[in-house]
């Protein structure tokens, strides 16, 4: 089989879990954690790093920022042969008690992006695979770090929360009333298309964000690497898991 277009990667050249990072920077500190790795591919915003850990083949790929970007993602590593997904992004918090460099392991995604429409209709859930949110709440509580299991948000358009000179600024300032007041824990850009891609597919995925910023404060990022060491431990301990597991 041919490379596949954007991510440039082939069938061998990725493990069965894949570990997405939104940010290509994030790939090369990810394979940090491996027990061996190598850079197998750099194509647009798609960087992977293929290794083990403990024996079992792993790979790192970034999906770029947004839901077009991860969509592409995850389908052409699953034409290749990954089978497991395991997002390890960062996010802002929408509640006082989920505070900087937490952990969120996501249960439930809220769907305002519009990627996901193109593949189901609006009522059709955004949910991680239950095995793999159950390992990354088994290994975050095994390796001790802060963490909170539940609802997030994802969203297309970063700064239009931000702004009150939009046209829609005022519907916008709602909505976010609406999601704190449902208990919904942060947000960021990616979870619903992978999330959902994988549930149609047949594939298993799941989300452990590392809280960077007080989006109820209106302060998106404060510290863009708080927590992230903890969040890749932790998906790295549920890959463990997951494998003993089969």
């Amino acid at each position: 089989m041919a490379k596949q277009y954007h991510i440039s990667l082939g069938k061998g050249e990725v493990g069965k879990y894949v570990l997405l990072p939104g940010d290509p920077g994030r790939v090369p500190l990810i394979a940090q954690f491996f027990d061996s790795a190598q850079k197998v591919a750099e194509n647009r915003e798609f960087v992977t790093y293929t290794g083990e850990v403990g024996g079992i083949p792993i790979s790192a790929t970034s999906t770029g920022i947004g839901c077009p970007s991860a969509a592409i993602c995850v389908e052409e590593l699953a034409r290749i042969g990954a089978q497991v997904f395991i997002r390890v992004g960062t996010a802002g918090s929408l509640q006082e008690h989920v505070g900087l460099g937490h952990l969120v392991i996501t249960t439930g995604a809220v769907r305002e992006e519009g990627t996901t429409r193109h593949y189901v209709p609006a009522s059709y859930p955004a949910v991680p695979d239950f095995g793999v949110t159950t390992a990354l709440a088994e290994a975050a509580r095994k390796l001790g770090f802060p963490h909170h299991v539940g609802i997030v948000h994802c969203k297309d358009a970063f700064y239009a929360e931000f702004s009150e000179d939009l046209p829609l600024s005022e519907e916008r300032a709602r909505l976010w009333r609406v999601w704190r007041r449902s208990r919904v824990l942060a947000t960021s850009m990616e979870s619903a298309a992978i999330f959902v891609l994988s549930s149609i597919k047949g594939l298993r995925a799941g989300e452990i964000l590392a809280i960077v910023g007080m989006t109820y404060q209106d302060h998106p990022v404060v510290d863009k690497e708080r927590g992230m060491e903890e969040a890749i431990r932790v998906a790295i301990e549920a890959v463990k898991i997951l494998e003993g597991r089969e």
